[in-house]
């Protein structure tokens, strides 16, 4: 398919005087930040507000392992239990890991990457955040006035009928954010398929590209359906209408269908963009080119295509039908083949790469093997019998963390030290960034593995009270979370020493091969002077003996290293 051209562009040109109109200092002051439409500068005003929620989302999974600690209830009430689980799960799925990699890295390298100047819709792109920032401010408003004790998932009848918390608030404010997830779904699609540059056709797009394309469509396609069923929710609760509450004609279940349907392919707006992150850093830090680029694409595509029919494995233990809970049986094992693609492909890119163990590719390895086992430790809960016995347990808390944390939160460390030269112009402290990838990837592991055992055992998730003899797990857990902590918080000391001491970045650092390398570090205003063409495919490394450097023509080169 041939490309989509770009209009003509007349930023500053990569010639021009290394600093000069840098995007963090083409529009002074402090207003022009907020009144800004450069991708650059709302990816890092995402990255602002997206740490004050992990901070808020941390603290409470802080007050969860403290809790748990011993078998009693010393810290916290039960109803105060209720609302601290749903805290945590509340902020960190639709306040961190949904948005954190499409806002942040998507909103920051999606042009830069196909060589446009910035996203279709400027404005379009700014609102988005506001809508992000009035969505957790309704939600922050909502906890300081007393919090949510229904968990993350708003489960009828209790949401609707039963609880005595801010539900309503909630529910709104995921309502909101989810209009700024579509928002911004909408402009990535529209910026892929209209401001390519010359030359650059649909398979010589970045897989970062593919996955950023994949996951916004997933977001515009599903997300309708969860403001859908908590717009009912709301109705329910505050105007009475009968749509759950059984005892006057309505189906609990019908609110499960209606959330898995969206939920579940929330997983894939979660984890797809980190494929595409680890893609990105495994092919750099091998020297080669992405094994089977075409089947990574497929399955980018497959996943997006079936992650749409498989929520009923959510529901095995609900009384739906057993024929039924056998095709999504079927479906959830389907769903891992394109999964396991990536996995290998990526595997046979290591094989006799010229492997670099820098920071990113650390964070890159360590994704692979966390994500691995919670990818096959997903096919358990795919078979029938076995999720019977786990649902509920702490077996589904530690797969969910292994797919989603130890997965999405280790891509987005790896991408944020791939790219921090890029945003900032400065390059992080090799030695503690190599320390911090390897203690999160060691905090990890000791923080979630345990609960896989606990739940074999039968230790059953949100309950604050526990026989004794899980004690030792529950310890084992919060000790590991202690090390996981440090190496969350680690990164935020030495990067923000790195902005004022850190050494001086080149362009094109780690030697990289896509078009956001092929200008200044940081970036100017608008990206390029003019569209670069482009001449080949993507990841063919100078050190890759299968095909030539994927390149833009000379005139838009940067001959030049700063050291």
């Amino acid at each position: 398919m041939a490309a989509g051209r770009a209009p003509p562009l007349d930023a500053p040109s990569l010639d021009a005087p290394r600093g000069d109109a840098s995007y963090l200092t083409a529009e002074p002051g402090l207003l022009s930040w907020f009144l800004t439409t450069d991708h650059k500068r709302i990816a890092l005003l995402y990255a602002a507000t997206l740490t004050v929620f992990f901070f808020i989302g941390g603290a409470a999974a802080v007050a969860i392992r403290w809790e748990l600690f011993t078998p009693r209830a010393d810290l916290l009430s039960a109803d105060g239990y209720n609302r601290m689980f749903t805290l945590h799960g509340t902020v960190m799925v639709w306040f961190f890991l949904v948005p954190s990699i499409p806002t942040t890295f998507g909103n920051f390298l999606l042009p830069l990457m196909i060589g446009a100047r910035d996203l279709a819709f400027p404005r379009l792109n700014l609102l988005s955040w506001y809508l992000y920032v009035g969505a957790g401010a309704l939600l922050v408003f909502a906890l300081v006035a007393g919090g949510v004790d229904t968990g993350w998932t708003f489960y009828t009848p209790f949401s609707t009928a039963y609880s005595n918390s801010y539900v309503m608030l909630a529910a709104l404010a995921v309502v909101l954010v989810g209009f700024s997830s579509i928002a911004t779904g909408v402009n990535f699609i529209a910026t892929v398929h209209l401001l390519r540059a010359p030359g650059m056709d649909w398979f010589r797009l970045p897989l970062l590209v593919w996955a950023v394309y994949g996951t916004s469509l997933v977001m515009v396609l599903a997300t309708p359906v969860l403001t859908a069923v908590l717009l009912l929710v709301v109705a329910e609760r505050g105007f009475g209408l009968p749509v759950f509450d059984p005892a006057r004609g309505g189906d609990p279940l019908l609110f499960q269908h209606l959330f898995w349907f969206y939920s579940h392919p929330a997983v894939y707006i979660m984890i797809l963009p980190s494929f595409g992150v680890i893609s990105e850093i495994v092919t750099c830090f091998s020297r080669r080119q992405v094994f089977g680029y075409t089947f990574m694409v497929y399955a980018i595509l497959w996943i997006c295509l079936v992650g749409f029919l498989v929520w009923g494995h959510h529901m095995f233990v609900s009384g739906q039908s057993l024929y039924v809970s056998l095709a999504f049986s079927f479906l959830s094992f389907v769903i891992a083949v394109p999964s396991a693609i990536k996995v290998f492909n990526w595997t046979f890119t290591l094989y006799r790469g010229q492997i670099t163990f820098a920071a990113p590719m650390l964070y890159a390895l360590g994704f692979i093997g966390l994500f691995t086992i919670g990818g096959l430790t997903g096919l358990f809960l795919a078979s029938i019998p076995i999720d019977v016995h786990v649902t509920d347990t702490y077996y589904v808390v530690a797969h969910f963390h292994f797919i989603m944390v130890g997965g999405a939160v280790s891509a987005f460390y790896g991408g944020l030290h791939f790219w921090w030269p890029k945003v900032t112009g400065r390059m992080p402290p090799d030695a503690w960034a190599r320390f911090a990838a390897i203690l999160m990837f060691f905090g990890f592991s000791f923080t979630f593995f345990p609960m896989f055992i606990m739940g074999f055992l039968g230790m059953p998730r949100r309950y604050q009270i526990y026989p004794q003899e899980f004690q030792v797990w529950h310890v084992l857990s919060s000790a590991g979370a202690v090390l996981l902590a440090a190496a969350y918080l680690l990164p935020m000391g030495y990067l923000a020493w790195s902005l004022i001491w850190g050494r001086r970045a080149p362009e094109d650092p780690w030697d990289a091969t896509g078009l956001e390398w092929r200008t200044a570090s940081p970036p100017p205003r608008d990206n390029f002077r003019s569209p670069p063409v482009v001449d080949t495919g993507p990841y063919a490394y100078h050190d890759d003996v299968e095909g030539p450097r994927h390149d833009v023509r000379a005139p838009h080169r940067n001959q030049g290293r700063e050291t």
